[in-house]
């Protein structure tokens, strides 16, 4: 998927091998497969973990990850349809295909946006119906491009040969213009990247500047480990792994294109990652708390001890 969608900015780069494409394939297939069951996970755990589920962040980090797991459950079978008698669910497939991926990008917008109000105006703004308002956004949004395209045009979805060189050849279903194909993925894309990558400087003069309260005589190689690992986080979570597409030219074309689909086929799994070490630390927090009650508990029945 990763190819096609990009595939008007590799017209201009040079031509990939038939062994790349085909190790390509296969990473972009095993990695969303991958990705789609660490997100299906990821999800139930939002569900059944009371104190993820009352976090506004987790909230919007669960939102992105429906969208990824809508983008991989038709993106998969998209190939398969393809190769069927049946442009209606071809087109079916096409049609959600394009609206999750707008989808993904948007909320991946989202969370540039809500990474602005929480480092920047630190919860000093109060949004009534935040969330509501953020997933009118996240989900109307796409869902009008979508219905646009459909009103003009609805042959604008159906089947795209992967190589345009080759018409006859491998296909799956998606766009078949490539100026909307341009326009609402490649061009939507490109601003959602510009504005997150501002979002993810903010977010690194933020930590650079901010006085952080550690425990003390932690280590000042301890406090750095957690910063990187957050900002790899926030990495992933705003999608700036995607932009490798803009750097996949020339002598970098190969290694580009293997970096791109490998980080980002595999972006649900890292969502996963992130998840359970947040589910962790909200476990041992409880389990800390509670020992605390404990401790404190018995330390008020024992008798005072006179000099």
């Amino acid at each position: 998927m990763w190819d096609e969608i990009f595939e008007e900015l590799r017209k201009v780069t040079a031509k990939l091998s038939a062994k790349d494409a085909e190790i390509l394939s296969y990473i972009t297939y095993i990695g969303c497969g991958i990705s789609l069951l660490a997100l299906v996970v990821t999800v139930l755990l939002f569900i059944t973990n009371r104190k993820l589920r009352a976090d506004d962040s987790k909230k919007i980090h669960i939102s992105l990850a429906v969208s990824l797991i809508l983008l991989n459950i038709h993106f998969l079978p998209s190939q398969a349809v393809a190769e069927t008698s049946s442009n209606e669910l071809c087109l079916y497939v096409a049609l959600l295909l394009h609206y999750s991926l707008l989808a993904s990008f948007t909320w991946m917008a989202l969370e540039g946006f809500h990474l602005y109000l929480v480092l920047v105006k630190v919860f000093n703004i109060y949004v009534r119906r935040y969330l509501l308002k953020l997933s009118v956004v996240g989900w109307g949004l796409p869902a009008v491009v979508v219905a646009v395209m459909v009103i003009i045009d609805k042959d604008n979805y159906g089947r795209v040969s992967l190589d345009s060189s080759n018409p006859n050849g491998t296909a799956i279903c998606y766009i078949t213009d490539d100026t909307a194909k341009l326009v609402t993925t490649v061009g939507l894309f490109s601003l959602v990247f510009l504005f997150n990558v501002i979002m993810f400087g903010l977010a690194i003069k933020w930590y650079m500047g901010a006085d952080l309260h550690k425990e003390h005589g932690q280590s000042k190689h301890h406090k750095a480990k957690q910063e990187i690992c957050t900002l790899l986080v926030l990495m992933v979570l705003l999608g700036l792994t995607w932009g490798l597409i803009f750097f996949s030219f020339g002598h970098l074309t190969t290694p580009g294109l293997y970096s791109f689909c490998i980080l980002n086929s595999l972006q649900g799994c890292f969502i996963f990652i992130y998840f359970v070490l947040m589910w962790k630390k909200s476990k041992d927090a409880a389990s800390k708390l509670s020992s605390s009650k404990v401790q404190s508990s018995d330390t008020g029945t024992q008798p005072k001890s006179h000099p």
